[in-house]
């Protein structure tokens, strides 16, 4: 997991648009597999705007949820340190790339507050087919919506 961070971590560095980033690290993202990936992350931002705890938490991947133990220890992690996702005005999502057989979902944010941030959501691939989030990394961006 961290090896993964460190990758998107220097690609961040790296490269300075998210399409520069996407298109330097994307494996074959399948189609299904990119809707799929945004609909896990449209689905955690609807449960956390809403305050259900447990739909969020149900979406995190199992190590998330094995080190939290329960969705209110889970929506007091986001409470203190990601606020922004809990007080959304608006969300754009950006392109989606597999990176090392994980999806990277970009999501750019603006608060409550008209602050722009970026989230980057990294989903694992369940052995039912099915994605769940393993991380998400948010940084505050240039510029403010008024």
């Amino acid at each position: 997991m961290r090896q993964l961070l460190m990758k998107v971590c220097v690609l961040l560095c790296l490269l300075g648009t998210w399409e520069s980033r996407v298109a330097f690290a994307a494996e074959h993202l399948a189609s299904a597999d990119a809707k799929q990936a945004r609909a896990v992350v449209q689905a955690q931002l609807d449960a956390l705007r809403t305050d259900d705890a447990a739909a969020a938490f149900a979406l995190a991947a199992p190590g998330i949820r094995e080190q939290l133990g329960t969705p209110e220890r889970f929506m007091a992690m986001v409470r203190a340190g990601y606020s922004m996702l809990i007080r959304l005005a608006s969300t754009s999502f950006l392109e989606p790339a597999l990176i090392d057989g994980d999806v990277a979902q970009g999501v750019r944010i603006t608060d409550a507050t008209g602050a722009v941030w970026l989230a980057v959501y990294r989903l694992q691939r369940q052995p039912d087919q099915s994605w769940r989030i393993g991380a998400c990394e948010v940084s505050r961006r240039a510029g403010q919506v008024i």
